[in-house]
């Protein structure tokens, strides 16, 4: 059987929070479908509200702590990531940009990427194609087409499984996500997420200018 690792990125801020529901949803779904093409699936979720001070920290000092590491790692070594952010002020939220800031900029090269947002109303969508999308297209990531947005009012009454267009959505996303992560090689490659940029010398510093 093939193993793939899957990558859950949730940036919510609330216990219990929309945008770790709508995380969970679409691992399930796509390990759903993975397990149907005969893969055997290893999920590993990273809370960003769990390393909020440690991101932060990050962008100070430039050195990251052993937690904040192991989750770079984790992310830099994975078949697939699913990226779930609350939408502020029409974008991603500031905790969601804070950790991809700390990111090496190629460690997300030829990643296989479901985004997914979360926000009170249906006008906000259109944030995961103009900021979301944009933002793992410039990583070099590879952005499955069908993204997925919850508002409030998709969850209806009982926030179980979404209303409307909100399940076909979330079907058709995990599909193309799981269709990329079965053919991707990132696990063959040997990646350091903390490898000096190319050009940097410890004498002359960056291009020994």
């Amino acid at each position: 059987m093939v193993a793939r690792k899957l990558v859950v990125v949730s940036a919510g801020l609330s216990q219990p929070s929309s945008t770790r529901l709508l995380a969970d949803r679409l691992t399930a779904a796509t390990t759903e479908r993975l397990d149907a093409l005969g893969v055997e699936t290893t999920i590993e979720v990273i809370e960003l509200r769990d390393l909020g001070h440690d991101i932060v920290n990050n962008l100070i000092t430039g050195f990251p702590s052993p937690k904040l590491s192991a989750a770079i790692e984790s992310l830099t070594a994975a078949d697939g990531l699913i990226a779930v952010t609350p939408i502020f002020t029409t974008s991603y939220s500031g905790l969601f940009k804070s950790f991809i800031d700390v990111l090496e900029p190629s460690a997300l090269t030829d990643l296989p990427v479901l985004i997914g947002a979360t926000g009170g109303t249906e006008r906000h969508s259109l944030a995961l194609d103009y900021s979301m999308r944009p933002l793992f297209t410039y990583l070099h990531a590879v952005v499955v087409p069908t993204s997925v947005y919850a508002a409030s009012s998709d969850w209806g009454t009982g926030a179980d499984g979404g209303t409307g267009a909100l399940p076909d959505r979330m079907s058709r996303a995990a599909t193309e996500l799981a269709a990329l992560v079965l053919s991707s090689e990132r696990s063959s490659r040997i990646i350091d997420p903390f490898a000096l940029p190319a050009g940097f010398s410890p004498v002359g510093g960056y291009g020994a200018q």
